[in-house]
């Protein structure tokens, strides 16, 4: 019997864990979600995380939506960024909450694929675990125009045109 030294493996990448509880038809894998997420660390060149990814049916999207924003609708992406406690080391980026059903109907109003359209909302969710935000006019360019630089790195085509 050889002796062998216990070795923790090595992080790689990023850790996406997804749960889907809106039902599979229509929706991604957890590699494509992996891939999209990847995506964007690997352009912003942060370390391992991981973000947790949840989908929700419609009624279980308008609840959050109405819990965590006071909106009354089911919305596409939800995101809740971690906030470790002080002296907390953590990969943990946060959670984002996907409705396919809303994803689904969007694309189909925008002429879109809708797999290009949850890489879209899957890319913009990440940007905002990360701290980017839409509120003023110069923060949404900011955060537009490196989505559709993430978003041409997939081969996707630009979202907003």
């Amino acid at each position: 019997m050889r002796n062998r030294k216990s070795q923790k493996p090595e992080p790689r990448g990023s850790g996406v864990y997804v749960e889907n509880r809106a039902g599979r038809r229509g929706v991604p894998t957890a590699k494509s979600f992996e891939g999209w997420v990847g995506a964007v660390l690997r352009r912003q060149r942060k370390r391992t995380r991981q973000v947790n990814i949840a989908l929700f049916d419609s009624r279980k999207a308008r609840a959050i939506n109405k819990q965590f924003r006071g909106k009354d609708y089911a919305t596409n992406v939800l995101s809740f960024a971690y906030e470790p406690l002080p002296g907390e080391r953590t990969n943990l980026l946060g959670d984002l909450v996907i409705c396919p059903a809303v994803v689904a109907r969007e694309a189909r109003e925008q002429g879109k694929r809708v797999r290009d359209h949850f890489a879209h909302l899957t890319v913009h969710g990440v940007l905002h675990l990360l701290g980017y935000d839409h509120e003023t006019q110069a923060d949404a360019q900011r955060m537009e125009s490196l989505e559709v630089r993430i978003l041409a790195g997939l081969g996707i085509a630009n979202p907003y045109e």
